[in-house]
């Protein structure tokens, strides 16, 4: 359910403030819960305790939102109440607030639900090392979102402008964290206001900003794989007389064909930077809290793979980047295929 994102103001004066009071509110559900999963009866027992570890990590992610709210506003208080905000100094700082916090929350799911990360090894110094990136990943759910930052702030030391769905400001961490930083919300086609940006020109101004400490992560799919986008998507392409393009899409069947505006409009703005394709396995089945009941215990391996190109092996011209765009993700899906044994395999 898509539900309408209230005003700025709204979000200020109600869900903000919501969050602290939420985790006084669970104060003393959280301490026995924590008593419980501290005790190592998650461990213990790895079948079982579906609804303890859930109620968990409801409650935890509670407590992390409310943590978020408070030291952005202590931040916002030192800013001189957001007057220096947008200096490097208060920029930098809220990005290493990020990473603090992104690596509690991945140490709890860890714990918790019992789901590691793994990266496979890639020659990615190449395209890292002194120059801007742009990072176009597959989408699936808004976990995906939260482990590339983490990765990228954590483990690659860089410094990440966004483009997400407007949705996800309902939640207050998300919310206040990104709208200070460097970050593009979109809303979907549907519901944008005529004259409202759209994704290649909010792309586009992200990109323009791009530095030899940052990356830029999209994610050109732009929603969930389903059964009735990925048909409208190789109808689309077939409609624009890009056959050998729809061709290519209905090869893929664990992806769905990329939108190619983002990734061109940003490959416009900074074309001295590499890009780094990601894939990765199982987000997919992790999208609603009825997906994680269901995968509980989890005890499971999400793999990462990333493929880097060099600014001078992209091609120039827009037809020929739409073709190493599709050929890049045929390659995603057939990694997919060939790495998550819940995937479609690969036919072809």
């Amino acid at each position: 359910m898509n539900w309408r994102l209230p005003p700025r103001w709204v979000r200020r004066l109600v869900l903000w403030p919501l969050a602290p009071v939420l985790a006084l509110v669970l104060l003393p559900v959280g301490l026995i819960l924590f008593a419980l999963v501290g005790g190592l009866i998650t461990w213990l027992l790895p079948g079982r305790l579906r609804l303890t570890r859930i109620l968990w990590m409801a409650v935890f992610y509670i407590f992390w939102d409310a943590t978020v709210v408070i030291v952005a506003f202590a931040l916002w208080v030192g800013s001189g109440f957001g007057w220096a905000m947008a200096r490097p100094r208060f920029q930098r700082a809220h990005y290493v607030f990020a990473g603090r916090m992104l690596q509690v929350l991945f140490w709890q799911v860890r714990w918790t639900l019992r789901l590691s990360i793994e990266v496979e090894e890639a020659d990615v110094g190449t395209v890292l090392t002194g120059r801007p990136i742009i990072v176009a990943s597959r989408h699936a759910g808004p976990g995906d979102s939260f482990i590339l930052v983490h990765a990228l702030l954590n483990w690659f030391a860089r410094e990440p402008l966004i483009v997400l769905k407007d949705t996800l400001q309902w939640d207050p961490a998300i919310d206040i964290l990104l709208n200070r930083l460097p970050t593009q919300f979109i809303t979907p086609h549907s519901a944008r206001r005529t004259g409202a940006a759209g994704l290649s020109s909010a792309v586009g101004d992200l990109a323009a900003k791009l530095d030899t400490r940052s990356a830029l992560l999209i994610f050109p799919e732009g929603g969930n794989v389903t059964p009735r986008r990925r048909v409208a998507r190789i109808a689309a392409l077939r409609e624009k007389g890009r056959e050998d393009l729809a061709v290519q899409a209905e090869q893929m069947v664990n992806v769905m064909a990329p939108h190619a505006g983002g990734l061109l409009a940003a490959l416009d703005e900074a074309p001295e930077a590499g890009v780094v394709f990601v894939a990765h396995t199982g987000l997919d089945r992790l999208v609603t809290t009825r997906d994680i009941w269901r995968e509980l215990p989890m005890d499971k391996r999400i793999i990462m793979k990333g493929w880097p190109v060099d600014p001078a092996e992209i091609p120039r011209g827009r037809d020929a980047q739409e073709e190493w765009l599709f050929a890049s993700w045929l390659r995603t899906d057939r990694w997919i295929a060939a790495n998550d044994p819940t995937a479609v395999p690969d036919t072809v």
